[in-house]
């Protein structure tokens, strides 16, 4: 066929199609399916976007349309409706923090220890390190704190390797380690996973040499210079040190290693990829009272809520999940009376729909049940989703390189700007 017929048959399939989207309305229905094409104004883009204002943040009582179906090739059906959450907006939650604000005073003179729990937005000490900074800057203390033995994701913090047999080695190449997060093959029976969610067995590994341990762990910055080396391991577990070197022997549980200093504020990352944060009853009591008693915790951040989002449009579920994470909430706090709880939820999170980005619904939602469940049970609550902008601010963070393609989780560059609005937010509820 001469080219030129090529082309008027081209010329004319693009008429024909041009044709359908402006006589037909863009889907009809088939039987319980549906048959979508684009719009000639969602092809040639000229529809125009709106933009919410930063500082103009939608009603999160409003459903997007999206739950209906409409969009992702499913038969329209009645959306959800989503309960409205009455939320103080006016209590400060920081007043849940004074106990830890009061514990401040003995930095000078012990260690007065945090925690942050989270999901992978608070992988590679991301956010964690802003915080501790701020706090150490004022209040003292060196070193980054707790880390496990066989560390699986990189840390921007300090560099971990593990040596066996004489060579260095992958995680996953030495002994057995247990998570209270994750596959199940990878969990215990009986909760003994220390404070960190996570153990790393010396004695039930098929790895010959696994009772014979290396670990070189080197400070990457100078905030994380530290003075003295901690252990938490069973006693039939021994360890000396030299540098930035622990040599560790026998056979038993390695339930963390500790770089920190004998006074000041030291802050624990403690990242569980993936995980809804359901899973603190699940871990041994008696061995977090102890730690949390005998290290002086003072404050535990729980940051969960984001895993759930993606997976769940019912706003029953939602509801579920941060019922859940109330009673995480409670049973955190019966193991450590004496600290202060500060929980942060999720950002905005955005996904592809008929190509084009868009918020999940249940953010909002989320962020409303999670505030009004941390007032009720007196701890603090930071909302990273309303500090971002709401609903769209994902979109613009995205944009100007905070946030990744995913739209979902934060670069270096988001987290660090979030990590020091956690910790203003904190240090601004300090009296003067």
């Amino acid at each position: 066929m001469k080219p030129y017929k090529v082309l008027i048959f081209i010329v004319c399939c693009f008429a024909s199609l041009a044709a359908l989207c402006v006589v037909l309305p863009g889907r009809i229905a088939i039987g319980d399916k549906e048959l979508r094409w684009p719009t000639l104004a969602e092809v040639f883009d000229t529809e125009e976007e709106a933009y919410p204002h930063p500082d103009t943040i939608p009603s999160p009582d409003i459903i997007s349309p999206s739950l209906s179906g409409e969009g992702r090739g499913e038969a329209p059906g009645p959306a959800p409706v989503i309960p409205k959450v009455p939320v103080d907006s006016v209590t400060d939650s920081r007043m849940f923090l004074a106990a830890f604000y009061a514990s401040l005073s003995e930095s000078g003179s012990r260690v007065v220890r945090v925690l942050h729990y989270g999901d992978s937005q608070i992988e590679e000490d991301r956010m964690s390190q802003q915080i501790r900074e701020a706090l150490q800057s004022r209040y003292g203390g060196q070193g980054c704190g707790l880390m496990p033995l066989a560390q699986t994701i990189p840390n921007k913090t300090v560099k971990q390797q593990l040596r066996m047999n004489g060579r260095f080695i992958q995680a996953a190449q030495g002994p057995r380690r247990y998570l209270v997060y994750g596959l199940k093959r990878d969990q215990r029976t009986d909760g003994l996973y220390g404070v960190m969610g996570q153990v790393t067995m010396m004695n039930d590994s098929l790895v010959k040499g696994s009772e014979e341990l290396t670990a070189v762990c080197t400070p990457l910055i100078p905030t994380a210079q530290y003075t003295r080396w901690k252990v938490f391991a069973d006693t039939s577990v021994h360890y000396t040190f030299a540098g930035d070197t622990v040599f560790l022997s026998g056979r038993g549980a390695v339930y963390g290693l500790s770089q920190e200093s004998e006074t000041g504020v030291i802050v624990d990352n403690i990242p569980m990829r993936g995980c809804l944060g359901l899973v603190f009853t699940k871990m041994d009591k008696t061995q977090l009272e102890t730690f949390y008693r005998e290290q002086n915790v003072r404050l535990i951040i729980m940051q969960f809520g984001g895993n759930a989002i993606p997976f769940n449009e019912n706003p029953g579920t939602i509801s579920g999940i941060v019922k859940g994470l109330r009673q995480q909430v409670q049973y955190v706090r019966e193991c450590a009376p004496e600290a202060s709880i500060l929980f942060i939820g999720p950002s905005d999170m955005m996904r592809q729909v008929d190509g084009e980005w868009e918020s999940y619904p249940m953010v909002p939602y989320m962020d409303r049940l999670l505030r009004k469940m941390a007032l009720e049970e007196n701890i603090a609550y930071f909302s990273l989703f309303r500090w971002m902008g709401g609903t769209g601010s994902m979109q613009r963070w995205k944009e100007i390189g905070l946030a990744g393609e995913d739209g979902v989780h934060f670069y270096r560059g988001g987290a660090r700007k979030a990590g020091n609005a956690v910790a203003d937010w904190i240090l601004e509820g300090i009296k003067n």
